[in-house]
């Protein structure tokens, strides 16, 4: 009997410590997976409490966000024929240079490097494949390829503003209530332009 009992006890406590393995387990893989969605970014306890987690991770997004629109901008520029589309882009192009150049400097006061690639999905993004077709356009064609693109990407970047809906931080909702004004008002100017085409 008693050694039934000594049977019992070593099942019971080999169950126990199943138990806390895979309890342990568990815990470890939840932040590993948390490290993979923040991926580019620092331990959250790094970040500097000026700037929220969400705050830096729309800086990171946002940048090559704009740094897209300002590569379009700029082939714009270059191939477009059409005055209006010309103002346009340099329009678009200088307010999101600076807007870069801001964003970047949250994440160095945060101690991010605000260079690193970041293989996160932007909203509105052009692929490799479309931006090659952009610049080998030109005239009218070159236009409407370049409206439509650059709709879709203001309409990727007024999802992206969604991010800090709730920061506390007066200078990130800021500039994301001025991206949000503006893109809407480009976009409409936009889909004039199109449609005149």
């Amino acid at each position: 009997m008693q050694f039934n009992l000594s049977k019992k006890n070593l099942a019971l406590g080999l169950i126990i410590a199943l138990i806390a393995f895979a309890f342990g387990f568990l815990i470890s893989n939840r932040g590993d997976d948390s490290d993979m969605m923040m991926s580019g970014m620092h331990n959250s306890s790094n970040t500097n409490s000026e700037f929220s987690a969400a705050d830096i991770h729309f800086a990171q997004m946002m940048i090559p966000h704009h740094e897209q629109a300002v590569e379009m901008s700029d082939i714009a520029i270059k191939n477009s024929r059409d005055p209006n589309v010309i103002e346009l882009a340099k329009q678009i192009k200088d307010a999101q240079s600076p807007e870069i150049t801001q964003m970047k400097s949250w994440l160095t006061k945060s101690g991010f490097d605000p260079d690193a690639p970041h293989n996160m999905m932007m909203s509105g993004m052009l692929t490799d494949a479309e931006i090659a077709k952009l610049k080998k356009t030109t005239g009218t064609a070159f236009d409407k390829l370049f409206l439509a693109g650059m709709i879709k990407h203001h309409e990727g970047a007024l999802l992206m503003v969604q991010m800090v809906d709730e920061s506390k931080n007066s200078e990130v909702k800021t500039l994301a209530e001025n991206i949000s004004s503006s893109q809407r008002i480009e976009i409409e100017t936009m889909k004039a332009m199109l449609a005149g085409k």
